[in-house]
């Protein structure tokens, strides 16, 4: 997982499309194949093992994570996207006083696109 994550510069080098893609985007989505593929050869903590992993075609991959997200991304009605922008927000609910966003998950249902903020309180 490290090597493959290391190499991602020489890999943005030779397939120029990557370079549009944030890098801890990229990281994000090697953790995640690597961590299917855990599960399928070693199991959980009770021995059981989930499925092969399916190779994913262009248009089956459908989330995306940035794993980090500065204080000040929400502005108004929108959020701010490390290299994709600003992106319109629906925010169901304000967020509570003292916590902070850490996460923000890309989603592509049937309807639309949706993104999901993980926050943590402040300790």
């Amino acid at each position: 997982m490290y090597s493959q994550q290391r190499d991602l510069p020489n890999t943005k080098a030779l397939f120029p499309e990557y370079r549009e893609i944030y890098s801890q985007v990229l990281q994000n989505c090697i953790r995640r194949v690597q961590r299917a593929f855990d599960r399928w050869i070693k199991g959980d903590s009770n021995g059981k093992r989930a499925g092969r992993p399916r190779f994913k075609g262009v248009g089956r991959y459908r989330s995306f994570t940035f794993p980090q997200m500065k204080q000040d991304c929400i502005r108004g009605k929108f959020i701010h996207l490390p290299k994709i922008g600003p992106v319109k927000l629906i925010q169901h609910r304000p967020l509570p006083d003292g916590f902070t966003i850490k996460t923000a998950t890309v989603t592509r249902k049937v309807d639309g696109w949706y993104s999901l903020l993980r926050a943590q309180g402040v300790q």
